[in-house]
């Protein structure tokens, strides 16, 4: 059986990845995140999962490589990972209150095998209060997540309701995941 190697290092998405029940490994990729502006948004999130994962790949071609991306969107403006406090402030008060898409890229790679997919979600938040924003971001759980929340963690309790793929929040589409492993994996 091919070696995994999940080119991330997300806490998030090695937790998930145990769950295909597959040995694995992570090797985090370091590219420069680079996509053409023009491309829509569920493009943007297949071609950045793939850049991570073969960056990864290319040094690997024995394995099977996952690369994957997240965005977060609301009136067509990218939410990513916050740079400081106030920008992830900025962007729960965006969120209050209102919808917004989720968008999750994967790529596998393998020897004569190449697959780029993506799943979305659609996420309402509550209504939040200064207070709640201003003690949610001192957790500092926003500070590394796309949109600067944490569907799994203290952000749980912001989410007012999910239409769509759960995992694909968490930047992890399991099911779609292990359907595309099967075919390559058995």
């Amino acid at each position: 059986m091919k070696k995994i190697i999940l080119a991330s290092n997300s806490p998030r998405r090695h937790e998930l990845m145990k769950f295909l029940q597959y040995d694995f490994e992570s090797i985090p990729s370091d590219i420069e995140e680079i996509v053409d502006p023009k491309l829509e948004h569920d493009e943007q999130v297949m071609e950045l999962s793939f850049q991570k994962a073969y960056s990864i790949f290319k040094d690997h071609k024995d394995a099977v490589v996952l690369g994957f991306d997240t965005l977060v969107v609301i009136d067509d403006f990218i939410l990513g990972k916050p740079q400081n406090e106030d920008e992830a402030k900025l962007f729960l008060s965006l969120l209050s209150g209102r919808t917004h898409k989720v968008y999750t890229g994967c790529t596998i790679l393998t020897s004569g095998y190449s697959k780029s997919f993506h799943s979305e979600a659609i996420v309402t938040f509550a209504k939040l209060s200064d207070q709640e924003i201003a003690d949610y971001v001192a957790t500092k759980e926003p500070m590394d997540k796309a949109g600067a929340y944490g569907i799994q963690g203290y952000g749980s309790k912001f989410v007012a309701g999910i239409n769509g793929d759960y995992y694909s929040i968490m930047g992890f589409p399991i099911a779609k995941v292990y359907q595309e492993l099967k075919k390559i994996m058995e």
